[in-house]
């Protein structure tokens, strides 16, 4: 099942990641981290579906894709062959569209029937949890999986809904008010997570 995409914001609690980066920005994960992070998930991914039978994942876009296709190519590594993937928009799905009715419509690719399979959600940041909770009403519209986890690379906390990942790449702790960027090379000029106070009000002094 496909629809035509159409550009997207992040997800949960992330950023856009395409405006220029704020000259107060401190780096938390820088590429080599996040490699070596990305094959550590897809370790913990695959030791708790005892291998990659029936494994599918999603990435929710925009940056829960490069991230679930970067965790398809390490899991086929280790397997030999990468899961299936696709990605699930969820844009007619957020509570906030009401708010937001200019919002685009995305693109939806799911490989293969998800009725009995395990469907990992993959997205970059989990913050309220409201992004999730609009990709499992999404998928209630696609099919039946036997289970669903979700992968986030990270968490940032100050969650608004009873979600947690099965799958953290790093916790973040962060002020509420603090932005969260990840940036990978598929999208972005680099691969990187960033954090970013408040931005400055206009006349803010240095």
């Amino acid at each position: 099942m496909t629809t035509d995409p159409a550009p997207q914001p992040t997800g949960d609690g992330g950023d856009t990641g395409t405006e220029a980066s704020d000259s107060r920005a401190r780096v938390v994960l820088d590429s080599e981290e996040i490699g070596r992070t990305v094959t550590r998930m897809a370790h913990e991914i695959l030791e708790a579906n005892r291998g990659a039978e029936n494994l599918v994942l999603l990435g929710i876009p925009t940056r829960g894709v490069p991230l679930a296709e970067r965790l398809a190519a390490a899991i086929g590594a280790v397997e030999g062959t990468p899961p299936p993937l696709g990605q699930l928009d969820i844009t007619m799905y957020r509570d906030d569209l009401r708010r937001q009715p200019t919002r685009s419509v995305g693109r939806t690719s799911i490989p293969n029937s998800i009725d009995d399979a395990t469907v990992v959600l993959v997205d970059d940041v989990l913050f309220s949890g409201r992004s999730v909770a609009a990709a499992l009403d999404a998928l209630k519209d696609l099919g039946r999986p036997r289970a669903i986890r979700l992968a986030v690379l990270v968490d940032r906390g100050h969650r608004q809904l009873p979600i947690r990942a099965d799958h953290v790449g790093k916790n973040l702790p962060t002020a509420a008010e603090e932005r969260v960027r990840v940036r990978f090379a598929e999208t972005d000029p680099a691969t990187e997570v960033t954090i970013e106070p408040e931005p400055r009000k206009e006349g803010e002094r240095l």
